[in-house]
């Protein structure tokens, strides 16, 4: 079954704190923009958004990208699900996603939005980081940092895809629910 690491109030208050941080660090929302990367990084970012939007009482725009073409380590892909419809160039940029490991999935997401412009600033906000990094990627703005061993399992549920939130630690060697 593996151990629960989050459960679903805890992933509310986490990601409220990591909104108050991240408009601490940009001074406010005024040229903030969120990128959440496909596929669990993008309902955080949604949700990172509207925490900002109800502090700050202006929308904090929302956006969805898909890294799928950039990946080192998976077969290419063309069809491109990103959605982005305000302009990045100038902007302090909050890229999403739920959890950072090796790091070679924040090298791809960093890639991808750059084919949408140039940013001011990009930040990485992440839900979980688990360790054992294989690029020299850090995140800014981290919810929780959890000790694991590299063969470990860290399934991150979320509940537009999965009917529940939770994040579940699941030693090496076991099935995965």
């Amino acid at each position: 079954m593996g151990a629960v690491i989050l459960d679903s109030g805890d992933i509310r208050r986490t990601l409220g704190r990591l909104a108050h941080e991240i408009l601490e660090s940009n001074q406010g929302a005024e040229n903030l923009v969120v990128v959440g990367v496909l596929k669990r990084g993008y309902p955080i970012a949604k949700r990172l958004a509207f925490h900002m939007t109800q502090i700050e009482g202006v929308t904090v725009p929302c956006g969805k990208l898909d890294i799928r073409a950039f990946r080192d380590d998976a077969p290419t892909r063309t069809e491109d699900e990103s959605e982005i419809p305000f302009e990045v160039t100038g902007k302090h940029v909050v890229l999403v996603d739920e959890l950072i490991f090796t790091g070679r999935t924040i090298r791809a997401a960093l890639d991808a939005l750059i084919r949408h412009g140039r940013p001011a600033t990009v930040k990485l906000a992440v839900l979980l980081d688990r360790g054992h990094r294989e690029l020299p990627i850090e995140p800014n703005f981290c919810g929780r940092t959890i000790q694991t061993e590299r063969g470990d399992n860290v399934v991150v549920k979320i509940n537009e895809y999965d009917g529940e939130d939770a994040v579940v630690l699941q030693p090496a060697n076991t099935e995965i629910a």
